[in-house]
């Protein structure tokens, strides 16, 4: 009987390796869920980001505003008696006054043996002795002013002159105070004060132009409104200056508010300074 051979097993040969791993929905899935997780965590994790940049926006402004209210507290306290005042053009507004650099009282009678100098108000005078002694300025164009009143009258205002004199700072001395031409003041100190001045200064509040600008060296009699002045402070978006003259007190109050906005941050700041208007 014939033998036979016995049949092997056929053995299918893949051209490829199997692979085991994502299929592509699998990884769909995966991309979706991790967009979604991220969208979740971004929410916590740039908030606080957005929070801080926000608080040291908010700090920029702060400190810009305090730091221009200073500045003009300052001036504005060594500003002459009765020389504060507000003026307005358009939507501008400016804090306008006379910086005062030294001041001391002039002799109103003779000494005991008849000399001295005296500060005469019947008539033009072009000098006068100091009580005690006065550091004289070393400024431009300094000016001398008796019994300042008003920063608005037609009388005893600096600001038109009635009461106001150039130094003569070359003949001047630490006890004598020399004009360069004689003038005759209006009125008499009660206390025989006299102060030693430089042309008037103002802050000026432009909201349009996001500006707190500080002018000066449009002289006595100038505009303050034309001349453009350092900066001061800038995203200036609103200001609010009041001066009450406390005639019952001879204290004047000046109040100056400012409004600072940048990227949607807005702070306001108040700043109260008092004045002596004692002139």
């Amino acid at each position: 009987m014939p033998s036979r051979a016995k049949a092997r097993p056929t053995c299918i040969h893949h051209p490829f390796p199997l692979q085991k791993g994502f299929t592509l929905i699998e990884m769909i899935m995966v991309i979706v869920l991790i967009g979604a997780m991220v969208a979740v965590a971004s929410v916590f994790i740039v908030q606080p980001f957005r929070a801080f940049d926000d608080m040291q926006r908010r700090a920029e402004l702060v400190e810009a505003a305090d730091s221009a209210l200073m500045l003009m507290t300052r001036e504005v306290r060594a500003a002459l008696p009765n020389s504060v005042r507000v003026q307005v053009d358009g939507g501008r507004v400016a804090l306008e006054f006379i910086p005062t650099v030294a001041g001391g009282r002039y002799r109103a009678h003779k000494d005991g043996t008849g000399d001295g100098d005296i500060l005469d108000f019947t008539q033009a005078d072009d000098g006068f002795d100091v009580m005690g002694e006065i550091d004289l300025p070393g400024v431009s164009r300094p000016e001398v002013v008796v019994y300042n009143l008003t920063a608005s009258g037609s009388a005893g205002n600096a600001y038109l002159g009635d009461n106001r004199a150039s130094l003569d700072t070359a003949a001047s001395t630490a006890t004598h105070v020399s004009l360069i031409s004689s003038h005759q003041f209006p009125f008499a100190s009660p206390d025989q004060r006299f102060q030693i001045v430089t042309a008037p200064v103002a802050y000026v509040c432009d909201p349009a132009g996001g500006e707190l600008r500080r002018v000066e060296g449009y002289g006595f009699g100038g505009n303050p409104f034309t001349v453009s002045g350092a900066l001061a402070a800038r995203y200036v978006t609103g200001c609010q200056f009041d001066y009450d003259p406390g005639a019952g007190t001879r204290n004047g109050l000046v109040s100056a508010r400012l409004t600072l906005s940048d990227a949607g941050e807005t702070i306001s700041l108040l700043q109260q300074v008092h004045v002596l208007n004692t002139p």
